[in-house]
């Protein structure tokens, strides 16, 4: 019978030596750095500092998801310690169905429950945890606040990315309702190239669409300069789930706070580097949502955003010089029953 370190879990032994841990996300570097140094600064909440005692081996996949299980498979071949996932769907979901044992930690914008990475929040079970936003609700706000902006659209484009699927269908499954409840027809257009985008702004304003409600996904971003070019040139209010989006060009943005998510992300993974099972720690919900709206954009568009909106709002791009203005946040707040 086999005893000592030899008869460990992988995931306790991969910590003997300088752990690794696998980091994937569906964007670029340059579009993280802030939430980086959330990350990074969950990590060392639980004494963990990068470069010093935990490698992080970063995979940007930018939008592009073909190489994602071969590249899911080989940190699981060299037996990684943790797999960390915060912000992709896709690879949560890939790494799930790779390992049962390595520690997964993810960020994901959809029950974990209902599309099986959990046998329950507050006892997970198996090997997964982490945190998620709840995407019904976010998806009725943000096209609320869009018919705050456009209120005289009675019809709107929604633009999906079919290579991201499971973020897709839960876009496509949530929005119809909501759209509804404000008596809104969608359209609902779908592009995976730039030039698949081009040909959706094209079509939505031969339609006459009023508006266009982009659905998260990464690709899209990584694209946002081409859509700030469209909306500019075509005229179209756009509602995104991505700040950075805003900040290009975009209309307005509602999502949960993405510094929290990765914050708890890394939090997590340092609790799970110490010897805390996944199975232990609940999956926690976004806590913190961020309003952002771009008044140049608005001023080009000839919108007049509302002072209800400008008062609730996380971060105002202000029209006299292009600078952004943050509201003071608290800390984000994690589940009490991670903080051991």
């Amino acid at each position: 019978m086999l005893g000592g370190a030899a008869a460990w879990p992988l995931w306790v032994r991969a910590q003997q030596a300088t752990p690794v841990i696998g980091f994937f996300s569906p964007a670029s570097p340059e579009d993280l750095t802030d939430r980086l140094r959330a990350f990074r600064q969950g990590l060392g909440a639980k004494g963990y500092v990068e470069g010093r005692n935990v490698t992080v081996e970063y995979h940007w996949l930018e939008g592009q998801y073909d190489d994602l299980p071969s590249l899911v498979a080989d940190l699981v071949h060299r037996r990684v310690a943790v797999i960390v996932t915060p912000g992709s769907n896709p690879a949560s979901h890939a790494a799930k169905a790779a390992t049962a044992t390595i520690p997964i930690v993810f960020g994901v914008s959809e029950d974990p429950v209902a599309s099986g990475l959990v046998a329950g929040l507050a006892w997970p079970g198996g090997n997964a945890t982490g945190i998620y936003s709840l995407v019904a609700d976010i998806v009725t706000k943000r096209l609320a606040l869009l018919h705050d902006l456009v209120p005289k659209a009675v019809r709107i484009a929604v633009l999906v990315n079919p290579d991201n699927v499971q973020t897709t269908e839960a876009t496509l499954r949530d929005i119809p309702e909501a759209a509804r409840a404000i008596g809104w027809q969608i359209q609902v257009l779908k592009a995976s190239t730039s030039r698949e985008i081009e040909a959706a702004f094209a079509t939505l304003v031969s339609d006459r669409a009023g508006a266009l409600f982009i659905g998260p996904d990464a690709f899209f971003s990584s694209q946002r300069v081409q859509f700030a070019t469209l909306t500019r040139r075509y005229a179209v209010p756009t509602a995104w789930a991505s700040r950075d989006a805003v900040e290009a060009g975009g209309l307005l943005s509602y999502t949960t706070d993405t510094m929290e998510m990765f914050n708890h992300v890394g939090f997590y993974t340092g609790i799970i580097l110490k010897g805390i099972k996944p199975a232990d720690l609940p999956v926690v919900q976004s806590s913190k949502f961020e309003l952002v709206i771009n008044l140049q954009t608005a001023r080009l568009l000839g919108i007049d955003v509302p002072q209800t909106l400008l008062a609730i709002a996380n971060k105002v791009i202000a029209v006299d010089d292009g600078r952004a203005h943050h509201r003071r946040r608290s800390p984000p707040r994690r589940a009490a029953a991670a903080r051991s």
